[in-house]
Formats: C-alpha cells, sequence, structure tokens
C-alpha cells in the first residue's frame, strides 16, 4: 500500500504529506505532525513536533517521546507520520523510528527510502541527524556505560589503540579527537 511502511517488526506507519489529500482506506487513530506551525485540527489523537521545513526539529528534547509513543503505538494501532511534502521531515521521523524498531542507525535512511520513498530524507543535516540519533539507548545511557565499562577492562594496548581513534565520547556523546 503506498505510503505505509512496515518496520523490521511488523508494526506499520503510514507516511504522508499534508499537501495531499487524506489517502482513501481507515484514518489513523494516532499521528505526529512535523510542521513550523500547529497542524489543523484533526479527529484523531496526535502530537505536533515544532520542525520548520528542510530543517530539523526546533525542540530535539521532544522528539524520542513523542516518536517513541508512536513507535509503541503502531504494534495495534494505526499511526501516522507527515510534514507539508511528506518526504524530508516524515524520512527523518520515519528513519529515527526504524532505529527504534532495531535498524542500524548506518542503514536507517537506505531503510526509509527502499520501504516509503526513495526520496526520504532530503537533505544533509536530516540525514546527518539520522546518523547520530540515538534512540533509546542513548536517552537511558546504556552504550556510554557499556563502553567506558568495556574500555577500563581492556587489555592496556587496546586502551591505547582505541584512545588514539576518532571515537564518540562515552561521557559527552560527542566526537573527540585524541590525536589533537
Amino acid at each position: 500500500m503506498p505510503g505505509i511502511m512496515r518496520l523490521p517488526s511488523g508494526r506499520l506507519v503510514r507516511g504522508r504529506g499534508l499537501a495531499r489529500p487524506l489517502p482513501a482506506g481507515p484514518s489513523p487513530t494516532f499521528a505526529v505532525y512535523l510542521l513550523g506551525r500547529p497542524p489543523p485540527a484533526v479527529p484523531w489523537e496526535s502530537r505536533w513536533l515544532r520542525w520548520p521545513d528542510f530543517r530539523l526539529p526546533a525542540d530535539r528534547a521532544e522528539v524520542l517521546p513523542v516518536l517513541t509513543e508512536a513507535w509503541q503505538r503502531a504494534a495495534g494501532e494505526r499511526v501516522e507520520i507527515a510534514c507539508t511534502g511528506g518526504r524530508g521531515r516524515t524520512g527523518t521521523a520515519l528513519a529515527c523510528l526504524a532505529i527504534l524498531d532495531g535498524v542500524p542507525r548506518a542503514s536507517a535512511v537506505a531503510f526509509v527510502r527502499a520501504h516509503y520513498d526513495k526520496h526520504a530524507v532530503e537533505t544533509f543535516r536530516q540525514r546527518r541527524y539520522v546518523a547520530r540519533w540515538r534512540g533509546l539507548a542513548d536517552e537511558r545511557g546504556h552504550r556510554r556505560q557499556e563502553y567506558a565499562s568495556w574500555l577500563s577492562t581492556a587489555p592496556p594496548a587496546l586502551q591505547i589503540l582505541v584512545r588514539s581513534l576518532r571515537i564518540v565520547s562515552p561521557n559527552t556523546g560527542t566526537p573527540r579527537d585524541r590525536r589533537s
């Protein structure tokens, strides 16, 4: 069905552009609207993420809880993710949902382009946002703690090697270069 993306878990999520008419078929029971201004009123439950066209979310702290709710509800409800055109912001949010569903960050944009729209996630900044988006693991700090624990128990030679490479800091989550 056009506009419907099946996640690896089997969850179905409809992506669409609000500039086009509502597609035929059942209405969503829950929707996330990614717009620079409040969305029009709809008869189903919805959330609004302020997200200007061709940009990134205005309040990035809101993204994880809203998309997590959409992902959880997609297990048994009709969920819709939409922006004006249905490609850039919608594709970016769908890629984040794919990450929540277990798709590796490095493959999430390709997954959405293969299973939703070949032009999804339009800008470099949107692609970079997806590549850096951590989802639940980062929110809880698990990966950072696991990395720090692993590194502290690694043999000294391996610790030196890892620290000499450009890596993601377990403390801040930001890239750092130990060589400089």
